[in-house]
């Protein structure tokens, strides 16, 4: 990691582990457990509360989505990159006023709600993105990942860069 903020924690790395997937995953969800269930984090002065059900080997559904991939949740597979990056979240979520964090909303649809305000929190340095759903009286962390595609990469930016747009008042 180059030039990391000091409040980032470092990667939590399978070979700390000597390939021990079982040990590493339960190692995993004790960080997440620490940062998410154990302490109750904020952003703006709202809870942020987890996706539980469906539960999977009693972790929250929130755990597997954050640390694995996939558009069908019972067909999610692990990925390395997110589980290393565990411990980065709730950091990320606390400061995201850092000048390393670009933080901004947008609106995004599904079959179930529509128009659902997103509040997305990208350490741009080191690709890792955090995003959050406001469902008014609380903040559900909805989904972390590590930018590994150029067009992803790409598709933030110009995200960011319209909410710019539209927070810049005309001259």
């Amino acid at each position: 990691m180059s030039n990391a903020p000091e409040w980032l924690p470092p990667l939590v790395l399978l070979q700390e582990y000597n390939g021990d997937w079982k040990q590493y995953i339960e190692t995993v969800y004790d960080y997440f457990k620490v940062d998410f269930i154990d302490s109750k984090p904020q952003f703006q002065n709202k809870a942020i509360r987890l996706k539980r059900y469906p539960l999977l080997d009693g972790k929250e559904a929130t755990f597997w989505h954050i640390t694995s991939e996939g558009k069908e949740e019972d067909k999610r597979v692990p990925d390395l990159r997110r589980c290393e990056r565990i411990r980065w979240p709730c950091p990320i979520i606390e400061h995201y006023n850092d000048d390393s964090i670009r933080c901004w909303s947008n609106i995004r649809g599904n079959a179930r709600r529509r128009n659902e305000g997103r509040i997305v929190l990208w350490f741009y340095d080191e690709d890792y993105v955090v995003v959050l759903a406001d469902r008014g009286r609380y903040i559900l962390l909805w989904t972390a990942y590590y930018v590994s595609w150029d067009h992803t990469r790409k598709k933030l930016l110009k995200d960011y860069e319209e909410y710019q747009k539209r927070q810049t008042p005309p001259q």
